[in-house]
């Protein structure tokens, strides 16, 4: 693809097709100017099949603001726009409402709150508020999607994978496995949800970290196609890369040939003044090879070698690896927590596509739109109860028990200040007969999620870093009960609305029965 046809194709065109078609019904109508609120959210956690989520790591914000700060209408798509046929030979788009798309600038035109990247967010709860003209406002709604679901998921696996590693270090290896540009918004995902590196050079230089990797097996089968053998190759790589010297030791033979020869190098290696690195197993049974390796290593006087494993790892495959280490480990005079704590995970396809669940239910719903100066809200009834969104303004609260632990999200009209309340009845979303009380004398804390993101034209919020993500990150699951991050069948985390909403949304849904 040429630079200008990418350029076309990622710009503003970034969009689906209805987007434009609404737009223009909107424009032809005269009320694409109405003010119009949208919010976006997910309607429920990534089930991967064997094991849920019971949780999920917001992302993609920056990126989507990046995006909109460039996306404009400019001659190339207007172009293509006019050049697009009805079934009849006529125009799609008339000339009056693509000179219209010129104005579009949604930085200028929208207004934008949002929860933080990095924050744990839950289904129903807006993620992100989107307020403005409603044509406008409706553009927006596919990039939107395509920036922060991506990310979201990854990000959300991404830190499972960390929570049931133990919190050892985890490796991003996954660009050769993503689809297409998605190596990218992927990587800093995985960045965001726990990965300390990743292999994907590009986005470490954007990023601001270095890019962490060994060698493939194809260095070794060079120098043994060559008649030099692994232990030669492993003295090249050595040799170039003294002060951080990992060896892929399972192109032959683990244990008999790649572990001895790495010893042997390491060896070289310290003799020269220099500290070796690790080793990287990346087939077989990695629990045992692990426990074997680490044995032979202590043996050799290399306590400090770090052990890397890597091959289709996801939660359920580094759970068995840790678990079977803690249970054999001690048989060969290996202690399983030092073996444990100098593991470091290499996580490639499972975690890049979120294999077993590859797309996050996320949805951008009109909520409310401003008539004649008065804001209505909008409601939307499905057969299926998740589906009925919650309408009207709103704000989003988490409540905190006397642990600190966080017991509930509450969602509440505008008007309403839950730190002010007494006693506040929690209603369940959808089923009348499920609510909680829950007394102010009970809770540690109640804190508003959502922040200004763009507002009178200009982005208000200071992005932060990758590394103070991590941080908010790992503070929100911090603060998550043990039985909400359970690798199988968490428990349910309560999203609850106030009873002013739980009345706003079942007097909507009784009058549009009613017609």
């Amino acid at each position: 693809m040429k630079k200008a046809e990418r350029q076309l194709a990622e710009g503003i065109l970034f969009t689906d097709f209805y987007q434009l078609t609404m737009a223009q019904l909107y424009f032809r109508q005269g009320i694409h100017q109405k003010v119009a609120q949208f919010d976006h959210y997910f309607r429920s956690y990534p089930d991967y099949g064997a094991h849920q989520a019971g949780y999920c790591i917001n992302a993609g914000l920056e990126w989507l603001l990046d995006w909109m700060q460039e996306a404009r209408f400019h001659d190339a798509e207007i172009d293509y726009l006019r050049s697009l046929k009805s079934p009849g030979g006529g125009q799609v788009f008339a000339e009056d409402f693509l000179e219209w798309l010129r104005t579009v600038d949604f930085i200028a035109d929208l207004e934008i709150r949002a929860i933080p990247e990095g924050r744990v967010v839950h289904p129903n709860v807006p993620i992100t508020v989107v307020q403005g003209p409603l044509a406008v406002a409706q553009l927006l709604e596919t990039a939107l999607l395509n920036h922060l679901n991506f990310q979201t998921l990854i990000a959300t696996r991404a830190a499972r994978l960390h929570g049931v590693g133990h919190g050892q270090p985890m490796l991003e290896f996954g660009l050769r496995r993503a689809q297409d540009g998605a190596g990218n918004a992927g990587a800093r995902a995985a960045l965001i949800g726990g990965a300390v590196f990743t292999s994907n050079v590009g986005i470490s230089a954007v990023l601001g970290y270095p890019p962490k990797g060994t060698h493939a097996h194809s260095l070794v089968q060079v120098f043994m196609a060559l008649g030099e053998g692994e232990l030669e190759a492993f003295r090249a790589y050595a040799e170039m890369y003294p002060d951080d010297c990992l060896l892929l030791v399972d192109t032959i033979n683990t244990l008999e040939s790649g572990v001895p020869n790495a010893i042997r190098v390491f060896e070289e290696l310290r003799a020269k003044g220099y500290k070796p690195s690790g080793i990287r197993l990346d087939s077989g049974d990695l629990a045992y090879l692990g426990i074997q390796a680490a044995r032979m290593l202590d043996q050799a006087g290399f306590p400090e070698v770090r052990i890397v494993l890597s091959n289709q790892l996801d939660e359920h495959v580094i759970w068995q690896i840790i678990t079977q280490i803690q249970q054999e480990a001690s048989r060969y005079g290996v202690d399983p927590d030092k073996l444990i704590h100098r593991l470091t995970f290499g996580v490639g396809t499972r975690l890049i596509t979120s294999e077993g669940a590859s797309a996050l239910d996320g949805v951008y719903k009109l909520v409310a739109v401003c008539n004649e100066e008065k804001w209505v809200p909008a409601i939307k009834i499905s057969e299926t109860p998740e589906k009925t969104l919650n309408p009207g303004h709103k704000l989003a609260w988490r409540l905190y028990d006397q642990r600190e632990k966080a017991t509930a999200d509450l969602l509440s009209l505008d008007s309403e200040d839950p730190r002010t309340v007494e006693n506040l009845l929690l209603r369940h979303p959808m089923d009348n007969a499920r609510y909680r009380l829950l007394r102010s004398k009970d809770l540690s804390g109640i804190e508003p999620l959502q922040v200004d993101v763009v507002k009178k034209g200009k982005v208000v919020y200071d992005l932060p870093g990758i590394d103070e993500i991590r941080q908010v990150r790992q503070a929100d699951v911090d603060r998550l009960d043990a039985g909400v991050k359970r690798l199988m069948n968490p428990h349910t985390y309560h999203v609850s609305l106030t009873e002013g909403l739980w009345d706003l949304k079942q007097d909507l849904i009784r009058k549009a029965r009613e017609g």
